[in-house]
């Protein structure tokens, strides 16, 4: 069968793409912007890739068209299938049908943290010989793609509460019918579809009555919008991370880098990894919980732990040049920063962190976060924010209103200039974009090598 992928470089649908394609179909795609690191995964499987949206690229009729969230009535490629009449169907709805039918489907939903929570499960399942499937948004760096068929019935799956189509605004994680779910947190966000974080709760029990009571539902007690989520209705077991919860950490290092995982007050053993923050001891924690619930022992999930190597553009090491070290990292949120420059904070000390944000994500650009942002760079010495030509508010006042020297770019190279110009002693600089970010990384790492 021949599939064509509309927006197949979207982390979702590129790695329904690589999953496809395993499954032996041939799979074309196009999107408005191609870029690493899922184009370059896509073309190293064979994937023949458009830019842009012109109707030509349906012309053959593919056998069917899968259609990504990002795409709307009046993309010409969308009018174009909906005249000739073209069967279509959305990404998660081609997922469940195709892939996840009959197999014990492990969901990581939440917030933030979906991304490396995921990664860490294929992981902790993969170590245990148990050759999961798994599709993540995201290229995990033990496995070195984002999705595979797997040789088991289980199969991980990043599970996101945006809507599935323009014809189908359900979340997509309601397709999934999960028989172990993660819900790592739950916080306003997708301001684009949702008008408040009651809408976002809503979707979340949704997916809770699609559980079987055979099933395990893993959630941090602290989560007080979770816990709302619950009270409306849970018919299956429940088990708790965190403070007070079943599944506990102690900590042996203040950046979260090496802890003692405790379950039922019982010590089962130390993670040792390379990972920090807080935010990722708690996503340690809820792993565990999930692979237990398939038959991981808590101590080899935690042997497991200490071999992760986190995920391509989650405070990914991109680059290190006279004593500047810089990572990229795909925080758009004001918790997912905040949390994100405390756990580098921890680990680097006292030495120069210098963040530079792009506002790129629906949410960003409608300023539904803006009033979180200047708390949530406190852990950095400075900020450079970058102001696309498309941002629909006022990106200086939020600079004033930061608590540590910040500054505004309106291009690349003003943003390399103003960290060449900030640069003391050992210094890291955190590039934080849900996009490319125009090459940024690579370019200030060129610069830096010639100054």
């Amino acid at each position: 069968m021949h599939i064509h992928i509309l927006g197949i470089c979207g982390t979702f649908m590129g790695s329904l793409a690589v999953l496809a394609k395993e499954a032996g179909h041939r799979v074309t795609g196009s999107d408005a912007n191609v870029y690493p690191p899922m184009s370059t995964q896509l073309e190293a499987q064979g994937i023949e890739l458009t830019q842009g949206y012109d109707p030509a690229q349906l012309d053959p009729a593919p056998d069917l068209v899968v259609i990504g969230n990002a795409l709307s009535r009046g993309n010409p490629a969308v009018e174009y299938v909906l005249d000739k009449g073209l069967p279509y169907v959305s990404g998660p709805q081609w997922l469940a049908e195709h892939v996840l039918q009959g197999r014990w489907v492990l969901a990581v939903a939440g917030t933030h943290g979906k991304t490396t929570t995921t990664s860490m499960l294929a992981w902790v399942l993969e170590h245990a010989g148990m050759s999961p499937g798994f599709l993540i948004g995201g290229v995990p760096q033990n496995f070195g793609i984002s999705a595979r068929l797997g040789g088991t019935p289980f199969f991980v799956v990043e599970a996101d509460e945006y809507d599935s189509a323009f014809f189908d605004k359900r979340s997509k994680f309601v397709h999934y019918r999960p028989r172990t779910t993660i819900l790592n947190n739950l916080e306003y966000d997708h301001a684009d579809i949702f008008p408040d974080l009651a809408a976002i709760e809503r979707q979340f029990h949704h997916l809770v009555r699609t559980i079987p009571s055979s099933g395990l539902v893993i959630h941090p007690t602290a989560e007080t919008a979770l816990v709302r989520v619950l009270e409306m209705g849970c018919w299956t077991p429940v088990q708790t991370t965190g403070a007070g919860g079943q599944w506990q950490a102690r900590l042996l290092a203040e950046d979260g880098s090496r802890f003692e995982v405790l379950f039922d007050g019982e010590v089962q053993g130390t993670v040792n990894w390379e990972l920090t923050g807080q935010h990722n001891v708690a996503n340690a924690l809820a792993t565990l919980a999930a692979a237990r619930h398939v038959g991981v022992v808590p101590a080899m999930g935690v042997a497991a732990l200490s071999e992760f190597r986190s995920v391509k553009r989650r405070m990914e090491k991109v680059a290190e040049v006279r004593g500047v070290t810089v990572y990229d990292d795909f925080a758009h949120h004001p918790t997912a920063i905040a949390t994100t420059l405390q756990g580098l904070r921890a680990r680097v000390g006292s030495e120069r962190i210098i963040a530079v944000i792009e506002p790129r994500s629906n949410s960003m650009k409608l300023g539904a976060h803006r009033d979180g942002l200047p708390d949530s760079v406190t852990g950095a010495d400075s900020v450079i924010w970058y102001a696309p030509p498309n941002l629909g508010w006022d990106l200086a006042g939020t600079a004033e209103a930061c608590a540590v020297p910040a500054v505004v770019c309106d291009s690349l190279e003003a943003i390399i200039e103003r960290v060449k110009a900030e640069l003391d002693g050992p210094t890291h600089v955190v590039i934080m974009s849900n996009g490319g970010f125009g090459g940024l990384h690579g370019k200030l790492a060129a610069a830096l090598e010639q100054a």
